[in-house]
């Protein structure tokens, strides 16, 4: 069997290196498999690139489309003409998409149509929120996937509601989970730890990207202004998304608690996430890693697609108003972490699961 791995984001190969892993091991064990890694192109951190394929050690992609930024529709199309070609030259059996990024629908979509089979890691994960463009990602990608490989029963049941066949649906856990465990022993403090006195405890991670949160101005520097006075003599660690850098620019609020730090390499920015206070955050990888790692999550969004992280982990959803962040944060200061565990299956093999059930396809 031949696998077109695609990923387009930073936060794809995370989930697409546990899956390397467990076909690389399939094939020590004889199986007859092999993976092409297609990068799109749709993020690329520069300053992270050169060692981010060290750091989860997988290999570098054959193949990188170069597509970059554009509107939605730009950068889908780009990326369908791209991956056309791509699949072409390199014909396979297989298309695995991850998450739900324009990478994730563009090369679902260019597959079928070359009547190649689609598998959908992390398939029907579902928010309700339609302003979201990875909600329409999911829905379209779920609508035409061949293999739908779930983190979670309330994703299956999402899939089985809207009518897909339960026989093509897999629940194998979470591989983000995968990633996370093969590489706890490896995570390290980054360069400013010593520098801005932080210890374990004594900091919160702070992560906003989505622009609900980041693309007014003021909305932004008013939601920041109170983080910083509700913190107490706890810092704030913000490892900066450039596009929230951008919108800031480069004034100078003079916070006393918030610290701007450059994006972070994966083996230090979870070291910095299992050392920490707490974390605020609107990423929902975030919470689900957070949830392993019992550390308090609040997620600043009205909607999740990971509703296991509330009900069974550590994440608390807590709308966009500071007020309302203020409230919950306040109840965990004077209550503590309420009491959580893991989610089924989130046991680290998954990727072994996904693979497994492929090659009986």
């Amino acid at each position: 069997m031949k696998i077109t791995l695609i990923a387009g984001a930073r936060p794809n190969f995370i989930k697409i290196a546990p899956i390397i892993k467990a076909i690389e091991k399939k094939q020590s064990e004889g199986a007859n498999v092999s993976y092409r890694l297609v990068h799109t192109g749709q993020h690329y951190d520069k300053n992270l690139s050169s060692t981010f394929f060290e750091e989860l050690n997988i290999p570098h992609p054959n193949v990188n489309l170069e597509v970059k930024s554009g509107t939605q529709a730009e950068q889908t199309a780009a990326i369908m003409i791209a991956f056309e070609k791509e699949l072409i030259e390199n014909i396979c059996d297989l298309v695995l998409v991850v998450g739900d990024v324009n990478s994730t629908l563009a090369c679902a979509i260019v597959a079928k149509k070359m009547n190649i089979k689609v598998a959908h890691v992390e398939a029907g994960i579902r928010s309700g929120d339609y302003s979201m463009p990875e909600e329409i990602n999911r829905i379209v990608t779920d609508s035409i996937t061949d293999y739908f490989f779930t983190t979670s029963a309330t994703a299956t049941e999402n899939l089985i509601k809207n009518g897909m066949k339960s026989s093509n649906i897999h629940f194998v856990g979470n591989v983000m989970i995968d990633t996370l465990y093969q590489n706890l022993d490896k995570i390290s403090s980054p360069h400013f730890w010593e520098k801005f006195g932080l210890e374990v405890g004594n900091y919160i991670i702070l992560t906003l990207h989505r622009p609900s949160n980041v693309d007014e101005e003021k909305s932004l520097i008013d939601l920041l202004i109170g983080i910083d006075a509700m913190v107490g003599n706890k810092k704030v660690i913000f490892p900066i998304h450039p596009r929230t850098k951008a919108i800031l620019g480069g004034t100078d609020f003079n916070f006393k608690k918030i610290i701007f730090v450059e994006p972070q390499g994966y083996l230090n920015f979870m070291y910095l996430i299992k050392n920490s206070f707490a974390v605020i955050t609107d990423s929902g990888g975030i919470s689900e890693e957070t949830t392993v790692l019992k550390i308090p999550c609040f997620t600043m969004r009205t909607t999740t697609e990971r509703p296991e992280t509330i009900d069974i982990g550590t994440n608390n959803l807590v709308g966009t108003s500071i007020e309302q962040l203020k409230s919950s944060f306040e109840d965990f200061l004077q209550n503590g972490i309420r009491k959580s565990g893991i989610p089924e299956l989130w046991d680290g093999k998954a990727s072994e699961r996904i693979i497994s059930v492929l090659l009986t396809k």
